[in-house]
């Protein structure tokens, strides 16, 4: 595991860039994937924020857009500082390396605790809620080996499977990815553990702002974070239509290795991981399966630092804005039907820099759908 577990490279932002960075990402209907594709498009975010509104407008927008000021930004950092937390971006070396290239990475993450936890490679363990003392033994057994092996074990801390995880991983390393904000963990009879793995060889890490209460929406979006920062991910105890079942699809749309724990046909809450192992899924029955099956991947590495700012490029000169006419040939050429960008590309034989710009303002304005996979679509 020598060049995961080695000091990962990228750009440190600088205290002006993180605020810019946390104004667009907490601005009006500035997602993930939009944020990459404005910095991408303008170089910064300072550039972004600053062409916001004129994007909105182009796209048609009936009343300006929200941009999150300077000093909601600040107010934001403080609450973090005086939580013990900090905020890190996607280019930063103390980003989770895995999770840099999953579709729509977070660009910042607020994180708390020992940062050490983030710099090794992962294996997720999920399970249920309700789950048994076998299933709990075995998730503990789990961790605890993979721990050993040079693992961070990350789980959501949630009742059951994921608690029995983080308490087996306390020692050697675990990250907590919560639904909320980093004040706002659930279940709160979990708090005293979360302080356990912030306050030892743990980290706790979330995408959402501060004092935002977790709603059951939230959950899928914790567990992007779980699939995108495991190479794999061990399903131990999984019920029918299951979030453990939502963390294991997405885990193989990033490309990550799924293992399931087989168990009882009997038992309502291994109908999901017999499921899984129907569907091609790796068996488990004790945990060398995971580490013997992780080794290959773990020797490389597969996570190549990105989206850095570009402070020196001017974009000003670079940059013309599409006319109305190709504006509405790409809105004719969409529609409900997700589609690929490079084939609007092709269907309206315009440049990409002239669609992806469209398309950025149309995101903005509410009225472009992003789906898995990077394919785009008309709101209704």
């Amino acid at each position: 595991m020598d060049a995961l577990s080695a000091a990962p490279k990228g750009v440190v932002l600088t205290e002006r860039q993180r605020i810019a960075w946390l104004r667009l990402i907490r601005s009006d209907n500035i997602g993930p994937a939009t944020f990459r594709d404005l910095i991408n498009h303008f170089g910064s975010a300072e550039t972004a924020l600053a062409a916001l509104p004129e994007l909105s407008a182009r796209g048609g927008a009936t009343r300006a857009v929200r941009i999150a000021s300077e000093a909601e930004a600040h107010r934001e950092l403080e609450v973090a500082h005086r939580f013990g937390a900090r905020f890190v971006g996607i280019g930063e070396p103390d980003y989770p390396e895995a999770l840099k290239q999953i579709d729509g990475a977070p660009p910042l993450l607020a994180v708390k605790g020992a940062l050490t936890a983030a710099k090794r490679p992962a294996v997720g363990i999920v399970g249920s809620r309700n789950a048994s003392i076998a299933g709990a033994k075995f998730a503990a057994m789990v961790a605890r080996d993979c721990g050993r092996a040079g693992y961070t074990v990350v789980s959501g801390l949630a009742r059951g499977i994921d608690t029995a995880a983080h308490r087996a991983s306390l020692g050697t390393g675990t990250i907590a990815a919560l639904a909320g904000g980093l004040d706002q963990p659930y279940p709160p009879e979990n708090i005293g553990l979360l302080d356990e793995i912030t306050g030892g060889n743990g980290l706790a890490v979330s995408e959402m702002p501060f004092g935002w209460e977790p709603r059951a929406r939230d959950f899928p979006r914790r567990n992007r974070l779980i699939a995108g920062i495991a190479l794999g991910l061990v399903v131990v105890e999984a019920a029918e239509r299951s979030g453990s079942l939502i963390t294991a699809r997405l885990a193989g749309e990033f490309g990550r290795l799924v293992f399931a724990v087989p168990g009882s046909p009997l038992d309502p809450r291994c109908h999901g991981t017999n499921g899984l192992l129907k569907d091609g899924a790796s068996i488990v029955t004790a945990p060398a399966d995971v580490i013997e099956a992780l080794a290959p991947v773990a020797q490389f590495d597969l996570f190549p630092s990105s989206l850095a700012e570009e402070p020196t490029r001017d974009h000003k000169t670079m940059i013309v804005p599409p006319g109305d006419s190709e504006r509405a040939r790409i809105i004719d050429a969409l529609g409900p039907t997700p589609v690929e960008i490079d084939d609007v590309i092709r269907h309206t034989g315009l440049s990409a820099s002239a669609v992806y710009l469209i398309l950025l303002e149309l995101d903005i304005t509410g009225r472009l759908h992003r789906h898995q996979g990077g394919l785009v679509s008309l709101s209704n």
